[in-house]
Protein backbone atom coordinates (compact mmCIF):
# COMPACT_ATOMS: atom_id res chain seq x y z
CA UNK A 1 0.00 0.00 0.00
CA UNK A 2 1.48 3.45 -1.11
CA UNK A 3 1.40 6.25 1.66
CA UNK A 4 -1.29 8.58 0.44
CA UNK A 5 -3.42 5.88 0.58
CA UNK A 6 -2.40 4.60 3.95
CA UNK A 7 -2.80 8.62 4.93
CA UNK A 8 -6.43 8.76 3.41
CA UNK A 9 -7.87 5.23 5.33
CA UNK A 10 -6.24 6.62 8.23
CA UNK A 11 -8.02 9.65 8.22
CA UNK A 12 -11.29 8.01 7.10
CA UNK A 13 -10.99 5.84 9.94
CA UNK A 14 -9.90 8.56 12.09
CA UNK A 15 -13.69 10.34 11.18
CA UNK A 16 -15.95 7.36 11.89
CA UNK A 17 -14.61 7.34 15.01
CA UNK A 18 -15.17 11.00 15.58
CA UNK A 19 -19.06 10.13 14.14
CA UNK A 20 -19.03 7.48 16.21
CA UNK A 21 -18.12 8.99 19.39
CA UNK A 22 -19.69 12.39 18.38
CA UNK A 23 -23.11 11.34 16.99
CA UNK A 24 -23.74 7.19 17.62
CA UNK A 25 -22.43 7.45 21.30
CA UNK A 26 -22.79 10.24 23.16
CA UNK A 27 -24.13 8.66 26.46
CA UNK A 28 -19.96 7.44 26.80
CA UNK A 29 -18.95 9.79 29.05
CA UNK A 30 -15.16 10.94 28.77
CA UNK A 31 -14.34 9.76 32.16
CA UNK A 32 -15.44 6.20 31.42
CA UNK A 33 -13.28 6.40 28.73
CA UNK A 34 -10.61 7.66 30.09
CA UNK A 35 -10.74 5.40 32.61
CA UNK A 36 -11.16 2.00 30.59
CA UNK A 37 -8.87 2.79 27.57
CA UNK A 38 -6.65 5.82 28.44
CA UNK A 39 -7.76 8.31 26.26
CA UNK A 40 -11.02 10.10 25.79
CA UNK A 41 -12.78 12.71 23.59
CA UNK A 42 -10.04 15.58 25.01
CA UNK A 43 -7.15 13.62 23.90
CA UNK A 44 -8.33 13.15 20.36
CA UNK A 45 -9.11 17.09 20.15
CA UNK A 46 -5.14 17.39 21.89
CA UNK A 47 -3.68 14.96 19.73
CA UNK A 48 -5.20 17.02 16.64
CA UNK A 49 -4.15 20.36 17.87
CA UNK A 50 -0.46 18.80 18.26
CA UNK A 51 -0.36 17.36 14.55
CA UNK A 52 -2.24 21.25 13.44
CA UNK A 53 0.87 22.63 16.15
CA UNK A 54 3.55 20.43 14.84
CA UNK A 55 2.59 21.75 10.74
CA UNK A 56 3.04 25.57 11.92
CA UNK A 57 -0.82 25.84 12.03
CA UNK A 58 -1.57 27.62 15.73
CA UNK A 59 -4.55 25.99 17.55
CA UNK A 60 -4.98 26.30 21.01
CA UNK A 61 -6.93 24.11 23.32
CA UNK A 62 -9.95 25.61 23.02
CA UNK A 63 -10.31 25.83 19.14
CA UNK A 64 -9.39 22.11 18.66
CA UNK A 65 -11.94 21.22 21.26
CA UNK A 66 -14.49 22.94 19.16
CA UNK A 67 -13.60 21.77 16.28
CA UNK A 68 -13.89 17.54 17.57
CA UNK A 69 -16.76 18.08 19.19
CA UNK A 70 -18.72 20.55 16.59
CA UNK A 71 -19.74 22.48 19.54
CA UNK A 72 -18.16 24.42 22.88
CA UNK A 73 -17.00 22.45 26.01
CA UNK A 74 -20.22 24.15 27.10
CA UNK A 75 -22.75 23.23 24.89
CA UNK A 76 -21.07 19.68 25.06
CA UNK A 77 -21.21 19.53 28.81
CA UNK A 78 -24.66 20.82 29.44
CA UNK A 79 -26.02 18.30 26.35
CA UNK A 80 -24.81 14.95 27.21
CA UNK A 81 -22.23 15.48 30.17
CA UNK A 82 -23.42 13.37 33.44
CA UNK A 83 -21.72 14.12 37.52
CA UNK A 84 -19.17 11.90 37.88
CA UNK A 85 -19.13 9.62 41.17
CA UNK A 86 -16.63 9.95 43.44
CA UNK A 87 -15.22 6.36 42.72
CA UNK A 88 -14.97 7.70 38.99
CA UNK A 89 -13.34 10.84 39.78
CA UNK A 90 -10.69 8.73 41.77
CA UNK A 91 -10.21 6.30 38.99
CA UNK A 92 -9.64 9.01 36.39
CA UNK A 93 -6.96 10.68 38.66
CA UNK A 94 -4.66 7.35 38.40
CA UNK A 95 -5.78 6.89 34.71
CA UNK A 96 -4.54 10.66 33.61
CA UNK A 97 -1.71 10.72 35.55
CA UNK A 98 -0.65 7.41 33.63
CA UNK A 99 -1.85 8.50 29.98
CA UNK A 100 -1.51 12.40 30.04
CA UNK A 101 0.40 13.38 32.86
CA UNK A 102 0.89 16.91 32.81
CA UNK A 103 -0.36 17.75 29.64
CA UNK A 104 -4.24 19.26 29.91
Amino acid sequence: MDDQTRTELEAAAFRTLRAHLMEKRTDVQNIDMMNLAGFCRNCLSRWYQEAANERGIEMDKIEAREIFYGMTMAEWKANYQTEATGTQQEAFKTAFAENVGEKS
